[in-house]
């Protein structure tokens, strides 16, 4: 069995046209949630739940990244000098959050292939992988739980979440596999999988679990990705290399999803993003009651006419 997962793999090479404008020159991981970035929310995820080495695997035009999560001592020294120490505190809690090492894709052939980039970092033990559209924030427990069922099982170890069938095109989906085995001391229910579709027609897919990007992966996975051609949309798909793992329990210890019904944010999605921003902005310590304030009060008027 590989050993204690340890390092964490965040993909971060996306170009984030569905941003457009805003993404043509700041990376859509740099976008802001409240007063941090998305992809700080991330990061902080990964630690929370006890892991301090994060490689992101980015693209061009992403510096601004290697940029926050590094020092900058002209803003520090400004920041001490005016006494404001809560706005240096929030400066230095970004680049003392992890080890963060950052990986060039090269070309964008894929999740799959921004995974395998990771192989040399990673070495022989189980990793946890975080996509940066997903934003859950829940102190890092789900994942710890999913680290803790790799560690169990032996298992790789997926995330999902239950969506409405007409919105299965948007996301991988598992089919649960029928079975006896007893898959418990979970906070949240376990599912074997039997295989994996990528983005299936709704009259296609096989259920309604729907991968939410959050996985953690034997390193077996690495072998199989090196044989793993194109799949939809010409890229190397890291659900087809999940499909060859889930067939193989015996050799690889197969897949299993745990099935989160807690909050997630898709911030890929503009929608989504807003309401990140709207539900976080409330839960705020320092403007939080204000925003629920201005939700109850003024939101229902949003839309009008002016002067209506």
């Amino acid at each position: 069995m590989a050993g204690a997962v340890t390092k964490a793999v965040i993909p971060a090479a996306g170009l984030g046209t569905r941003f457009l404008p805003a993404t043509k020159a700041l990376p859509k991981e740099m976008l802001p949630v409240v007063d941090r970035p998305a992809i700080q929310y991330v990061v902080e995820e990964a630690v929370d739940a006890g892991i301090g080495d994060v490689l992101m695997v980015t693209g061009r035009n992403k510096t601004p990244l290697e940029n926050h999560f590094d020092r900058v001592a002209e803003l520090e020294e400004t920041l001490a000098a005016r006494g404001d120490d809560a706005r240096l505190a929030a400066v230095r809690a970004a680049n003392e959050l992890a080890d963060v090492h950052y990986l060039r894709q090269g070309q964008p052939l894929g999740l799959g292939h921004a995974v395998l980039r990771a192989k040399q970092h990673v070495g022989r033990s189980s990793f946890a992988v975080l996509l940066g559209d997903d934003i859950i924030v829940d102190g890092g427990a789900m994942l710890a739980e999913m680290i803790a069922v790799n560690e169990r099982t032996g298992a790789s170890v997926i995330a999902v979440q239950e969506v409405p069938h007409e919105l299965t095109s948007s996301y991988g989906i598992v089919t649960p596999a029928e079975t006896d085995e007893a898959l418990d001391g979970a906070k949240w229910p376990l599912v074997r999988v039997a295989s994996l579709v990528e983005k299936p027609a709704p009259e296609d897919a096989p259920s309604n679990l729907a991968i939410i990007g959050r996985y953690v992966l034997r390193p077996e996975v690495f072998e199989v990705l090196e044989r793993t051609g194109p799949g939809r949309g010409g890229e190397i798909q890291l659900t087809d290399a999940l499909q060859e793992l889930a067939a193989d329990p015996e050799g690889t210890g197969g897949v299993i999803a745990m099935v989160f019904p807690g909050r997630r944010y898709d911030t890929g999605n503009k929608l989504d993003y807003l309401k990140a921003n709207l539900e976080l902005a409330a839960q705020h310590p320092e403007i939080g009651p204000a925003v629920r304030e201005w939700l109850r009060t003024d939101a229902a008027a949003l839309g009008e006419e002016p002067g209506a």
